[in-house]
């Protein structure tokens, strides 16, 4: 069987509610499986793009009133907001793993690099530290980072990190203690401090903020949910795509996918595509559609390979992600990108459409763009990193 680009274009439409919208937060993080969270901006952004009345009190309700979604470490040491039910998922299948790896590197650098001198029996040190940090969050009920330094002294201890460089530099650990307290799923991110735009926030203890915790699943189990969330909602795809999404090793991933059995189809272009048993009916085509979607958006960075979703290739790409491959604000038009957007200092939403998508999609384009620039009202949003058609749109280059 052979699945063609105009096919997967047709399923992303649909199945990532762009061409056809949901009514809620919830609905929106579970098409895309995780909502992108490294950027604060990004979850608000991605949401309004995938329903019908996007409005942030109700996606901050979501988050911190009825906590039916949640903001936890996941693939790839990436921050991301899932639905409640599939965090256990993530921190099975990808944060835990990630959690060992980092406190194997943590204890290195404090037996080191600690600063003025090394830490002795660096292992027992941090658990104790762990501990003392837990226990002062569970006093508290919540807390910022520096509340905590200053309760445990332990999250004081500093670090040198890249002696020897010229980036060299001295920091305390209290960041990279509360990382691997995350990575464990025993803390979480609660309210930011400030808007819905501030990258500081508050933590809570996981029992605290979700009732008895994140459940336990078996890791091997909650890789082969993952696999199957994100063939339903990515594939077809090769499985290098699967791999480099979650993060997991060749074995991982073969492991999960043997579980599932599922089917091998043509690409278009070349390459095996993979799809869930029984899901190899063709998607309906949908009405003319476009989307403005913002940086860093699960949609763009669903896949490894983008050829059939970038409307041309070479410098089309150049312009819309940066060097370390995070994409920018995009225009995407009937399943591909048309182009980019950004906001400028007075709060006018300026695109550039890098294909011919005729006159009639270029007006939706202008439409969309004005209505967001109207939903934004007084927010000015700059993407935490920036690529090189956002800052010309935005006049920063």
């Amino acid at each position: 069987m052979r699945v063609t680009d105009d096919q997967r274009r047709a399923r992303l439409a649909r199945r990532h509610l762009l061409a056809t919208p949901g009514a809620t937060p919830e609905e929106a993080a579970e098409a895309v499986v995780a909502l992108h969270a490294t950027d604060p901006a990004t979850v608000h952004l991605s949401v309004a793009a995938r329903t019908t009345e996007p409005a942030v009190p109700e996606t901050e309700r979501s988050l911190y009133d009825d906590r039916t979604l949640v903001r936890l470490l996941g693939m790839r040491r990436t921050m991301f907001v899932v639905p409640r039910e599939v965090a256990p998922v993530v921190q099975a299948a990808c944060a835990d793993d990630i959690a060992a790896k980092q406190r194997t590197l943590l204890v290195k650098h404090l037996t080191e690099n600690g600063h003025p001198e090394s830490v002795p029996e660096a292992a027992g040190w941090l658990a104790e530290v762990e501990e003392a940090a837990v226990e002062a969050l569970l006093a508290r009920g919540e807390a910022l980072g520096q509340e905590l330094a200053a309760d445990v002294p332990g999250l004081r201890q500093r670090l040198r990190m890249a002696p020897g460089k010229p980036y060299e530099a001295i920091g305390n650990v209290t960041s990279r203690v509360l990382f691997l307290l995350a990575a464990q799923g025993r803390i979480v991110r609660g309210r930011p401090r400030g808007t819905w735009l501030s990258t500081q926030y508050r933590w809570s203890p996981m029992d605290a903020w979700l009732p008895g915790g994140l459940p336990r699943i078996d890791p091997g189990t909650a890789r082969v949910e993952l696999a199957r969330r994100w063939l339903h909602a990515y594939g077809p795809a090769p499985i290098e795509d699967l791999r480099w999404w979650t993060g997991w090793t060749a074995a991982q991933t073969k492991k999960a996918l043997a579980e599932i059995g599922p089917a091998e189809v043509d690409l278009e272009g070349g390459g095996t595509g993979l799809l869930l048993p029984g899901d190899l009916e063709p998607e309906p085509e949908s009405e003319p559609w476009v989307a403005l979607l913002p940086a860093l958006d699960p949609t763009p960075m669903g896949w490894a390979a983008r050829e059939w979703y970038l409307g041309s290739p070479g410098p089309h790409r150049d312009a819309l992600f940066d060097r370390s491959g995070n994409i920018g604000p995009t225009i995407w038009c009937d399943g591909r990108i048309a182009g980019g957007w950004a906001q400028r200092p007075d709060g006018e939403i300026a695109f550039r459409c890098l294909a011919d998508v005729g006159v009639e999609a270029t007006e939706k384009i202008g439409a969309a763009a004005a209505r967001m620039g109207e939903w934004l009202g007084e927010i000015r949003v700059i993407p935490r990193f920036r690529t090189p058609l956002e800052r010309e749109l935005s006049g920063s280059s």
